[in-house]
């Protein structure tokens, strides 16, 4: 249910529980609210009966006190995709941290999504040439592999 109002009845570290008067919120959903003027955002985490769910909050939580109004934005947290957001360094919702402006992607898409089928996932390993001929040939690495 969008825009359903709840509040704050327990901060444990990052965990917040909250309060709704009608309907839950879905798991995964996002919830905002406002933490000494700065915009909080928790994921729903666990229904923890008719009326409480239990989040994750997305922040530092330092200042948020219990009774504080809650908001269920109705969508998962998400993240703009695309072009947009090449050599860009997002947080985990979505916002730029690298003082660059606005992210003006024309896609956003949800934090939490299904793995590609196997059948679509690339199978074949390449090398990672890094132009040192000793380490090419004794050592040579995975491309998208771990390296150390």
């Amino acid at each position: 249910m969008a825009n359903a109002k709840g509040k704050v009845t327990q901060v444990i570290g990052a965990v917040v529980d909250v309060q709704f008067e009608d309907a839950l919120p879905e798991i995964l959903n996002a919830l905002i609210t406002d933490n000494n003027g700065k915009k909080l955002v928790l994921e729903v985490a666990q229904h923890l009966g008719e009326k409480s769910v239990r989040t994750v909050a997305m922040d530092a939580t330092e200042g948020l006190v219990r009774g504080a109004p809650v908001e269920d934005t109705g969508a998962p947290i998400m993240v703009p995709v695309g072009n947009a957001t090449l050599g860009r360094i997002l947080n985990v919702i979505g916002e730029p941290v690298d003082e660059k402006g606005p992210v003006n992607a024309a896609e956003t898409r949800p934090i939490h999504a299904e793995a590609p089928e196997f059948s679509d996932q690339a199978t074949e390993s390449e090398v990672l040439v890094t132009g040192i001929k000793v380490i090419d040939l004794l050592a040579p690495y995975a491309k998208g592999g771990k390296i150390g």
